[in-house]
């Protein structure tokens, strides 16, 4: 699974072989076959596997305890420091695998695409939480929380996907800047506590 993640995210689902993956992992390709019946399957479910991993990542930075605006904010931050690791590790700014790989196969794998919109949404009920949260304190102005989170998370993917494309970490080094402006969060913050 790790092995497909990484392939599919350094190069393309498309350019990626099983016979690529098990060189990878160090497996037979008869093990592979005992265990999954395609790249597909193998795909969809190293994205769920992926997804448990990530997840941890989101419910610390958005964090129930923290201020709504802090914790989009590190999730802005904790985005930038992982592409700056996985520049300096792989050499070039990889994105978000979940874009890369959805953008590619949304006409062509049904499973995998379908699976990566349930990830998306799982990621957006954490914005759209501290979204919500921000509303009640007047931080963020009013409107559906839930369309908010989706134009906040095309914003960040989006600009995940300029800093892959031009292989270029400064579309993302004020990103909890230009999310701030994007959301218009207000500066001065207003008195009170979440209700």
């Amino acid at each position: 699974m790790d092995a497909v993640l990484a392939l599919m995210w350094e190069e393309s689902y498309g350019a990626v072989t099983i016979d690529d993956i098990c060189k990878r992992a160090d497996v037979r390709k008869g093990s592979f076959y005992y265990f999954y019946s395609s790249k597909s399957d193998l795909s969809v479910q190293a994205l769920e596997r992926m997804w448990e991993r990530h997840r941890t990542m989101l419910d610390e930075v958005f964090s129930a305890s923290l201020p709504p605006v802090e914790r989009i904010r590190r999730r802005c931050e904790e985005a930038f420091r992982h592409q700056s690791r996985m520049k300096q590790e792989r050499g070039r700014v990889l994105g978000c695998p979940l874009c890369s790989v959805g953008s590619e196969l949304c006409a062509q794998d049904e499973a995998i695409c379908s699976k990566v919109c349930d990830i998306l949404s799982r990621k957006r009920q954490y914005w759209e939480s501290a979204i919500a949260d921000a509303q009640r304190l007047g931080q963020i102005p009013p409107g559906d929380p839930a369309e908010k989170a989706r134009c906040a998370m095309a914003f960040f993917e989006g600009m995940t996907a300029q800093a892959r494309l031009h292989n270029d970490l400064a579309y993302l080094e004020n990103l909890a800047d230009r999310m701030c402006e994007h959301l218009q969060v207000r500066t001065a913050e207003p008195a009170g506590a979440l209700a």
